[in-house]
């Protein structure tokens, strides 16, 4: 499962020896697990050499973050789609929620790896995902600012918010990953809500 659009491709890697690898290791990871997987086996999968994953990689942990690195730009990519057609506002907050949550459910293997199975490699992995969730915090943030810039809703501290909310989302898509419960749908029509009411946003908008 590619995450990554044809137009990112590098022109200083015309053979896309680097998605393959990714792909290979996504695939293998997801099946066997990130301790159980051995480089040679990415190797085999991927179909390229052993000096060429070593070129991009140096190990098996940098392969593994920069998959990581790989769903986040899915997810940047996919929010800033939802929330291109929307006014600057709330509508724009509610849009890139609902987008965020929506990816999680469209790709629940590899959420569940890099979420899950990522915890086993400390602090590596805790410096990487304080690094994503500031990435996506700051986003929030920017649309908040927006929406108060508009009158959509009354000055808040948006860095504090915006945090909270991510921590809010990450909880509940933790427990999802794990347990496959709540669905998706239920998290979208149950947590929406009441985000946009933590900022005193009432929804026009019914989730069904």
């Amino acid at each position: 499962m590619n995450f990554k659009s044809s137009k990112d491709q590098s022109s200083r890697d015309p053979d896309g020896t680097r998605e393959k690898i990714l792909d290979a290791a996504l695939d293998i990871f997801s099946h066997k697990g990130y301790h159980d997987t051995r480089m040679d086996e990415i190797v085999e999968e991927s179909g390229t050499s052993k000096g060429s994953i070593y070129f991009h990689f140096p190990n098996k942990e940098r392969l593994f973050l920069a998959l990581v690195d790989q769903f986040a730009n899915l997810l940047e990519r996919r929010v800033k789609d939802a929330i291109e057609q929307q006014e600057q506002g709330m509508a724009r907050v509610r849009a890139a929620l609902q987008a965020c949550l929506d990816t999680f459910g469209r790709y629940r293997r590899p959420a569940k790896l890099l979420l899950v199975q990522a915890v086993g490699l400390g602090n590596l992995f805790e410096q990487k995902r304080m690094e994503v969730n500031n990435r996506f915090a700051d986003m929030i943030r920017v649309y908040l600012d927006e929406a108060i810039a508009v009158g959509d809703i009354e000055p808040v501290d948006t860095e504090v918010v915006s945090h909270a909310w991510m921590g809010a989302i990450y909880g509940v898509v933790i427990r999802w990953v794990y347990t496959g419960e709540p669905e998706p749908k239920r998290i979208l029509s149950a947590l929406l809500p009441v985000l946009l009411k933590s900022v005193g946003y009432e929804d026009p908008h019914e989730v069904t």
